[in-house]
């Protein structure tokens, strides 16, 4: 099942749409965008989420921003800029959003203008598309090779193909050990409050024929204590220079319980998502929601009214759990500052 999760059909007039995220699995609905702020809005309430793919949806945002103003008559590089400035400030942890707006900000600076320069934004948005998807692959292949024959994977979020422009990241690994004979399966956590493993990765994974079992969240040391897991894969959103990865909220509780249980526990993500003028994972801004996801679920009050919610959308997994970092370009292991810069400057 190839999930479109992204789409721009035709040249500088066509039409950009999005799978939206938050229907899924029940109803698979498209999304057509077609405003700076219907892209911003889209990002924040998570229509598309997974930062490779928050950062290919602002990508194709700063050219909205540049055709909207094309066809009223207006300056574009001025309109694309403001585009970019305020699609930055949708969500803050996943460091892919602000790497492809930076893409375009240097497609600004070239100073092209009018049709010329909205024509130069869609083509690098369309680069960054493209390659992403070819990343994806790569990963997968470099992460499959970690796999023994009938690996028991443990996952958290969802970092597959809708997260991403097609493969996906820390699935991306399964799907290659799929389609290199291997008979895996995975353990996937439901993840809490939205419910992204549940909805979106048994989704992912059980349409294309992989072997998934779904837990709660709190499963996870109960099923490596009964011995059912062998390796942790998860994605990231942005990781330090020192090999910090900020995840999904839960994750670092899945690192420790597997340096407990001696598995060795692996994050799988594209270059674009180090981040090197960051020491450490205590510099890593931690993106705070809403705390309607946590008191209600799709509008139904499960909390009692006027009580405390803190809410963060990510932890933090230190280097030092970390076994290894599955990239495009290889695995980084074992996880230090010289490694990373190694393989990321």
């Amino acid at each position: 099942m190839k999930l479109a999760t992204l789409t721009w059909e035709g040249d500088l007039s066509g039409t950009y749409s999005i799978i939206d995220q938050r229907q899924l699995p029940v109803e698979k609905v498209d999304l057509t965008l077609a405003t700076v702020q219907e892209v911003w809005d889209a990002i924040k309430t998570l229509a598309v989420r997974g930062a490779p793919a928050i950062g290919i949806a602002a990508a194709y945002g700063v050219v909205i921003g540049a055709r909207v103003a094309l066809d009223a008559g207006e300056d574009v590089a001025q309109a694309a800029h403001a585009a970019a400035d305020h699609l930055a400030t949708s969500r803050p942890t996943a460091v892919n959003l602000f790497w492809a707006l930076d893409r375009q900000r240097k497609v600004l600076a070239a100073g092209a203008q009018g049709e010329a320069l909205a024509q130069a934004l869609l083509t690098e948005a369309k680069a960054i598309h493209t390659e992403d998807q070819a990343t994806c692959r790569a990963i997968g292949r470099h992460g499959a090779a970690l796999l023994p024959e009938g690996a028991r994977v443990l996952t958290h979020c969802n970092a597959g193909g809708l997260a991403t422009a097609d493969y996906g990241t820390a699935l991306a690994c399964f799907y290659a050990a799929q389609e290199a004979g291997k008979a895996v399966s995975v353990f996937a956590c439901e993840t809490r409050p939205l419910l992204q493993g549940a909805r979106l990765t048994t989704y992912e994974l059980h349409a294309n024929g992989v072997d998934v079992t779904l837990l709660s969240d709190g499963m996870s040391g109960f099923a490596m204590q009964r011995g059912k897991i062998d390796a942790v894969i998860v994605g990231a959103d942005r990781v330090a220079r020192n090999g910090d990865a900020a995840n999904k909220i839960g994750t670092y509780t899945h690192a420790v319980l597997a340096k407990q249980h001696g598995i060795p526990f692996y994050v799988a993500l594209p270059v674009s998502t180090f981040d090197l003028s960051l020491a450490s994972g205590k510099e890593i801004p931690i993106e705070e929601r809403e705390a309607e996801e946590l008191t209600c679920f799709r509008g139904v009050r499960t909390a009692p009214e006027g009580i405390k919610v803190w809410n963060p959308a990510f932890d933090v997994t230190p280097a030092e759990l970390i076994t290894g970092i599955i990239t495009e370009r290889g695995v980084i292991q074992p996880v230090t500052e010289a490694n990373v810069v190694a393989m990321v400057g």
